[in-house]
């Protein structure tokens, strides 16, 4: 056994390293021990995580993910009349960047078609009973697929599994779009809409279309669900859809500049989440190759637009030659000159062909463009060229001339119309043949046997890993909020010489704990009789001891208990201290001086009544408030009384003071049990009294401005505290329980055995 005190003498030097050590440095071996005492609180809360993580994964609606593999590549196809070896040339393509591409798999237009061909803005679900309903479809899913449930514990409104509804059209009035309307199901193919509210809409039949006259039209193409189950029917906002689509759809390159695109949709019904995505994959593919053969459709259009001109200018050129030959009677132009009408019909051939090209080059670019500007070179050349063949023509005779001018004008003409016919056919070909430069890889598919969500393994190990971790977290936050002293230093810090330290009972508390301690049955409820060998009681008997010494130094032999707060287990100790001075042959008189809720007479087992209050109040005098302690002899005891309505006013009462004085002549000390310093003044009162005043700081629960505070609201009233008993010392893994009182009992004697007589 040990008691360490710290007068306050030695304070100033113990006080700066120790608060410096406390403040600066991390305790790991506390934290250590502060997880450790609380061990249990955390294995049960992350127990607790762990069956939330548990029921999450049986309970929780599985998440189906499909996914579809899309190239782009990075250079155009080449589509035939658009690639001609004799076209202007055209500016290079840029590639367009992967983040494009992502971007235009889940534009509106992409995500509007397919929400069209699948009627996505049309939603309706089952209502299924809250936790149990999910799972139960699943099970039905999974052992009867196909079959409509029974309903469970008759509740006939909720869908138990294998409803199905097919919708052929819904129309509702602006203000019901993202309104759920209930569909009930009804007898032979029958159903009702309602609104929100319970009010009728409509009624139908299964395979007829239904309208109230107020915007409001409907047509059920199947309905398989119980009659009376309840389903809820929404149109949904087309934008906000878009939205929702756009959010959940996950686009991502694989690799960085690689041209491949993954497209991943998660969605509870697995057939769905493929059909959505194939229908997104589709679609974009469909309208890059619209993009890629727009180029081929405006040329046919312009191409198409030339054809009929040319033709007029090629019947009309023919006419005028008929004519001019049988006017001047010439057939043909003469050998001589045919050289120079073929290269005059080559070089407007080629002009007229730069013509038509500049034409649709000036639909798409300015005139400042280099493709514009070089079209315009070429054709000045020509121009040139063709200039010095007309000078050479204009030595001619002028018949000839004539002649000339109107077979060059024929062939020339009839070139330019073969030529557009040409180009319509190849445009033709190329706008019907046309191939995008995106292609899908790998069609929308979704793994039926695994979910993406949730994991169970991941699931319940994350889940109990936070548990863990928020347990632990909370209970060091719940240390660091709630701390209280935990080191008899740092209570002698405050000026307070411990006197004794109290280790933690479980028999005292397994004591206090038995059935009947919150009422008067007459079974005492003290350590000092129960278990008189526990370490508490051996630390009380030097706590006896202490005091045997040190009352020579008491101006009387009146001790006060008193504490900072209640539940510190001030009354626990009065009255095993009192047991154990009573034992040791002096005359003990108990006092419950706390008439508000003292709790004494449980402990003794006897009745609350007739006590201090009644004595003070002069209704029964000492014979009738002083009773005997069966199992010692030396031990008596006064009781609280019946509460009184003043308290502090009573123990101001001049008897009271009479009374202690005539107490005291009669025991050898006078144990006073008293309220909680801080809660009220009665202790400060009581304290005038008394020759010695220690305070019980029970371990782990009062912090040191607490008992600071205690301290100091009873000297500023002149009760001066001579000292701390530190009560209910836990054993700590860091070794934080440095007074501590080891378990020595005494040996149990064996019988000798008698050496045999020799016979």
């Amino acid at each position: 056994m040990a008691t360490h005190v710290i007068s306050r003498a030695d304070a100033p030097y113990v006080v700066p390293p120790a608060a410096n050590a406390r403040e600066d440095d991390i305790d790991i071996p506390t934290l250590v021990s502060t997880l450790t005492d609380n061990k249990w609180p955390i294995l049960f809360g992350t127990l607790a995580f762990f069956i939330v993580a548990v029921a999450y994964v049986l309970l929780a609606t599985p998440q189906y993910e499909a996914n579809a593999v899309v190239q782009v590549e990075s250079r155009p196809p080449t589509v035939p009349g658009l690639n001609q070896p004799n076209t202007a040339p055209t500016p290079p393509i840029v590639d367009a960047p992967a983040a494009t591409e992502t971007q235009l798999l889940t534009s509106r237009r992409v995500l509007g078609e397919a929400i069209e061909r699948l009627d996505l803005d049309t939603v309706v679900e089952p209502v299924r009973m809250p936790l149990l309903g999910d799972m139960a479809a699943r099970m039905q899913q999974r052992l009867h697929p196909g079959e409509v449930a029974s309903p469970w514990f008759g509740l006939e409104s909720y869908a138990w599994g294998g409803e199905q509804v097919d919708i052929g059209q819904l129309e509702v009035p602006e203000q019901l779009v993202g309104i759920p309307l209930q569909l009930i199901a009804g007898q032979n193919g029958k159903y009702k809409l309602l609104d929100p509210d319970g009010n009728l809409m409509l009624e139908g039949r299964v395979g007829q279309k239904a309208t109230n006259g107020r915007g409001l039209t409907l047509e059920v193409e199947r309905l398989a669900a119980n009659p009376g189950t309840r389903f809820e029917m929404t149109r949904l906002n087309t934008m906000a859809l878009m939205t929702q689509l756009k959010k959940d759809i996950t686009v991502s390159e694989q690799g960085r500049n690689s041209g491949i695109i993954n497209l991943t949709y998660p969605h509870p019904d697995a057939l769905r989440a493929k059909q959505v995505l194939d229908q997104i994959t589709q679609a974009y593919v469909r309208q890059n190759v619209a993009r890629n053969s727009a180029e081929a459709a405006k040329r046919l259009q312009f191409v198409t637009e030339q054809l009929p001109k040319v033709r007029r200018e090629l019947a009309d050129a023919q006419a005028r030659l008929n004519s001019f030959q049988s006017r001047t009677r010439t057939m043909d132009v003469g050998v001589s000159n045919k050289a120079l009408l073929d290269q005059t019909v080559a070089l407007d051939q080629s002009i007229q062909q730069l013509q038509v090209q500049r034409a649709d080059i000036a639909s798409r670019y300015t005139s400042e463009h280099p493709v514009y500007q070089s079209l315009m070179r070429q054709i000045g050349q020509f121009e040139a060229k063709k200039n010095q063949i007309m000078s050479q023509i204009g030595n001619l005779p002028d018949t000839q001339q004539g002649l000339f001018r109107l077979n060059r004008d024929v062939e020339v003409i009839n070139q330019t119309y073969a030529n557009l016919l040409d180009q319509a056919q190849q445009l033709n070909i190329a706008a019907a043949s046309a191939v995008g430069n995106a292609r899908v890889i790998d069609p929308a598919d979704v793994n039926m046997d695994s979910p993406s969500w949730p994991k169970p393994l991941i699931v319940i190990g994350a889940g109990t890993l936070i548990g863990a971790m928020f347990m632990v977290a909370f209970v060091l936050t719940r240390q660091m909020f709630r701390r209280g002293v935990e080191d008899p230093v740092d209570i002698e810090l405050l000026g307070l010489p411990v006197y004794a330290s109290i280790p933690f009972s479980a028999k005292g508390k397994q004591i206090v704990a038995q059935p009947g301690a919150a009422r008067r049955d007459g079974k005492q409820r003290l350590l000092a009789f129960r278990s008189p060998s526990d370490l508490a009681m051996e630390a009380l008997r030097t706590l006896r001891t202490s005091l045997h010494f040190a009352r020579f130094e008491m101006k009387n032999n009146m001790l006060m208990i008193a504490a900072p707060s209640p539940g510190v287990g001030k009354s626990f100790v009065c009255a095993n201290l009192a047991v154990t001075m009573a034992q040791a042959g002096q005359r003990v008189l108990l006092v419950d001086a706390d008439m508000r809720r003292g709790t004494l007479h449980l402990a003794l087992g006897t009745r609350a009544d007739g006590g201090l209050s009644e004595l003070i109040s002069g209704r029964i005098d000492e014979v009738q408030a002083v009773r005997k302690v069966g199992g010692t002899e030396n031990l008596a005891f006064i009781s609280r009384g019946t509460i009184p309505p003043n308290p502090s006013e009573l123990l101001m009462h001049p008897r009271f003071t009479a009374l202690l004085d005539k107490l005291a002549q009669q025991y050898d000390i006078v144990v006073i049990d008293t309220p909680p310093v801080l809660a009220v003044t009665d202790a400060a009162v009581i304290g005038h009294h008394v020759g010695t005043c220690l305070m019980v700081v029970r371990w782990g629960l009062n912090q040191q401005r607490e008992i600071a505070l205690a301290k100091q609201r009873l000297e500023q009233n002149g009760v001066e505290v001579r000292g701390a008993i530190f009560n209910a010392v836990q054993k700590k893994g860091s070794g934080q329980y440095a007074y501590t009182y080891y378990d020595y009992q005494p040996m149990k004697d064996t019988p000798l055995r008698e050496p045999a007589t020799a016979r």
